[in-house]
């Protein structure tokens, strides 16, 4: 097997494609997140004088798009595997794109639904490669700081849903912050188009293997669930998603019936703590990630792990603490330190796999961040509530924190002094 290619043979091309590369990537993740946080904003017009939706059918929505992009995830970390990563990723922008638009003009409920499952495949596709791509534009040292960035859009981007969605759909209807949202997308998705597709592991120790027969889907997801450090990352990764969903969801609701904060107030102060706190404390931790990692090559997991049981704490003050003098700087510490993982922990997720299988182990870490994460915390907190009360609900919050913290620990350990998988055979 040859050897990677010397630093100084692909560092100008590297420089001159990471900065595309990641200038794109971010914006799309920016659409990406504006559009699965525009449904909210546009639901009491869904609800109420245009369609006459139920409760349970604006519900539906959100399910038909998580849904099938979980079950279309995998499908397409095989396929950003195996050829081209730009065409997946500019298809799935694409279709997207036109599925957002097609919403626009639902007659019904069925219309509508059908759109935002659409819009399901399309996000699976850039949301299981475009980090695979990622990983190879960035040598390792800086892999936190670009993945970080990369991580900005996500609280922007879902603030920016609420704010396009609100405000255009008071301007000029529903039907119009669909179509104000989706036709960014076909443009990115040229665009995506004229990236460079760089060889996979151009960057790593050990370029991916050319040549070899590649094993199959079933294979390299088996391989990647019995890589024990993968696994405990990805675990890991469930119960802080876990946590933060089981937050974003509840959080107003819980300021509002049990800290007697004005709805207003605690809808607008929330957003605004984790805009703020969600792009600080993303910037600040791929930094001092890549930072730490020139003392460590397990650093991403180590620093992720210690700031996330930090957090724990923080997020019990902020959750039983009965004055806003306590609780507020209590939520803003807990949000600051959840996320400034989010950069380490998604680069660990690319650097444990091979360059080779790297959009199936995202792929399989979105279906499983999911389904054990943010799928279920929100109605389990609801159901806890129901049965007891919401200020006891949320005490859920702190043990999946404290829970993620200490699987990424272990499996920082179980990484040995390994720097990365062993690639397929």
């Amino acid at each position: 097997m040859s050897a990677a290619p010397p630093d100084d043979a692909v560092e100008p091309l590297a420089r001159s494609a990471a900065v595309r590369a990641l200038c794109v990537l971010v914006l799309i993740n920016l659409l990406n997140y504006l559009d699965r946080y525009l449904v909210p904003a546009l639901m009491p017009d869904l609800r109420n004088a245009h369609l006459g939706l139920s409760d349970f059918q604006l519900g539906s929505l959100t399910s038909a798009f998580l849904l099938v992009y979980l079950a279309a995830a995998p499908l397409f970390g095989a396929l950003g595997d195996r050829g081209s990563r730009t065409r997946p990723i500019a298809l799935g922008v694409a279709l997207w794109s036109i599925a957002t638009v097609f919403s626009g003009f639902a007659r019904n409920y069925w219309h509508l639904f059908a759109g935002r499952a659409a819009v399901g495949i399309g996000e699976s596709a850039y949301g299981t490669i475009g980090p695979a791509l990622l990983a190879d534009y960035f040598p390792p040292a800086s892999r936190a700081r670009a993945f970080a960035v990369f991580g900005m859009a996500i609280p922007v981007g879902a603030a920016l849903g609420y704010v396009v969605g609100g405000q255009v759909d008071a301007a000029y209807g529903w039907r119009a912050a669909f179509f104000i949202a989706g036709l960014p997308g076909l443009l990115l998705a040229g665009w995506s188009l004229r990236l460079p597709d760089p060889p996979r592991g151009i960057h790593d120790a050990v370029p991916a293997r050319q040549g070899t027969k590649p094993a199959s889907r079933a294979e390299v997801y088996l391989l990647l669930v019995q890589r024990r450090p993968y696994a405990l990352t990805v675990l890991g990764y469930a119960a802080y998603t876990f946590a933060l969903g089981g937050i974003a969801v509840w959080m107003p609701t819980f300021l509002v019936a049990v800290r007697a904060v004005p709805a207003k107030q605690a809808t607008s102060g929330f957003g605004a703590i984790v805009i703020v706190t969600g792009f600080v404390g993303t910037f600040v931790g791929g930094w001092l990630g890549d930072y730490w990692l020139r003392h460590s090559p397990h650093a991403y997991l180590w620093m992720s792990a210690v700031i996330t049981l930090l957090a724990a704490p923080a997020a019990l003050i902020a959750l039983t603490a009965p004055l806003p003098a306590l609780y507020y700087p209590a939520i803003i510490a807990a949000e600051l330190l959840l996320f400034m993982s989010t950069g380490p922990i998604n680069a660990t997720i690319v650097n444990l796999a091979s360059p080779a299988e790297r959009a199936s182990a995202v792929a399989l870490s979105v279906v499983t961040i999911h389904l054990l994460g943010d799928v279920i915390s929100p109605p389990l907190i609801g159901w806890i509530s129901d049965v007891s009360s919401l200020g006891r609900a949320v005490l859920i919050v702190p043990v999946a924190i404290v829970a993620a913290g200490v699987l990424w620990l272990y499996a920082a350990g179980a990484c040995g002094s390994a720097e990365r998988a062993p690639q397929l055979s």
